[in-house]
């Protein structure tokens, strides 16, 4: 758990983080959204101290980040930024290897840790293993750059724009591998992201910053349907909030009984994924299939419509 409490930094007269507080639950994904300028990133970078703060504590299971030296916490905390930020005379397998060399890991923990998050992001360690940045596609290298922010086997995963430098099909896979990885090893994973979209998505809760405060902390149902301020609802979208509040839903919540024609859709889809295949279809509905491939029901566009309604 992180527990940031009353965290203020200023910069001369400039206060960039005006009071926070915000409690970050195990295991889950918190996204942090606002404009450029807004104090996300600072927000973030004062949990791992790469950032110092002003005012304020900031606490880790329960322990003042201040009371680990700043080397030692960094090492601790796993961080990914855009870009990747590979060391290009490294090659992979050394790459990912960077932060267990320094915690003095045996050889072999090493490069089974190596060959197992590769396996994870589903990259070959005897092919990518040996080769340098440069012979990567972009996709490939953030993998590599979230392989090794988790390499030590941390509890906090920082991520500051991960995803923002790949085209959108590159970058919808990665959100994709971001949370199967997050299932896998039970990471806290901070995000800062300007992507509304990457946002709801990806939060278990969303924080939206504005001018240096946090203004809105909520689960991404409770922030469409009761946005705190203008801002959040300028920030959500007025005409994305019916498609939004789909996309946070799965199908199989959105399952109804009965029967229907047509090719069935999977239980853990998005519920905006069965919109869209409801209207190209031209179908009113279609059945909805388990993980084992047994039905469980049928999705109509009645049922979605009413989920997208505002609540009365």
């Amino acid at each position: 758990m992180i527990e940031i409490e009353a965290i203020t930094k200023r910069y001369g007269d400039t206060t960039v983080v005006d009071d926070v507080s915000m409690t970050i639950a195990p295991h889950t994904i918190t996204v942090i959204v606002g404009t450029s300028g807004s104090g996300k990133t600072t927000l973030m970078r004062m949990i791992n101290r790469l950032v110092e703060p002003s005012e304020g504590t900031i606490r880790i299971d329960g322990a003042d980040n201040h009371a680990i030296p700043g080397h030692e916490l960094r090492r601790r905390i796993g961080y990914a930024i855009q870009g990747h930020g590979l060391f290009p005379h490294r090659t992979v397998a050394q790459n990912i290897a960077t932060v267990p060399t320094l915690l003095g890991w045996e050889r072999r923990r090493i490069d089974a840790k190596v060959e197992e998050l590769l396996s994870l992001f589903q990259l070959d360690a005897a092919a990518f293993g040996p080769r340098y940045p440069h012979e990567l596609s972009g996709g490939q290298q953030q993998r590599v750059g979230v392989a090794r922010a988790l390499a030590a086997e941390p509890n906090i995963l920082l991520m500051d724009e991960p995803f923002g430098a790949l085209d959108p099909v590159i970058r919808a896979k990665a959100q994709d591998d971001l949370l199967a990885i997050q299932r896998h090893f039970g990471t806290t994973i901070v995000l800062v992201t300007h992507d509304m979209e990457e946002a709801f998505h990806l939060a278990d809760k969303i924080a939206v910053m504005d001018k240096g405060k946090i203004v809105q902390y909520a689960a991404p149902e409770e922030m469409l349907v009761n946005p705190a301020t203008d801002f959040v609802e300028t920030l959500i979208g007025a005409g994305e909030r019916p498609f939004r509040l789909l996309s946070v839903g799965t199908t199989g919540e959105a399952a109804e009984a009965g029967t229907a024609d047509g090719e069935p859709l999977a239980a853990d889809a998005s519920q905006r994924d069965a919109l869209s295949a409801l209207l190209w279809s031209g179908r009113d509905a279609l059945p909805v299939v388990g993980a084992d491939g047994e039905p469980i029901g049928r999705v109509t566009l009645a049922g979605l419509a009413r989920r997208a309604a505002r609540p009365q």
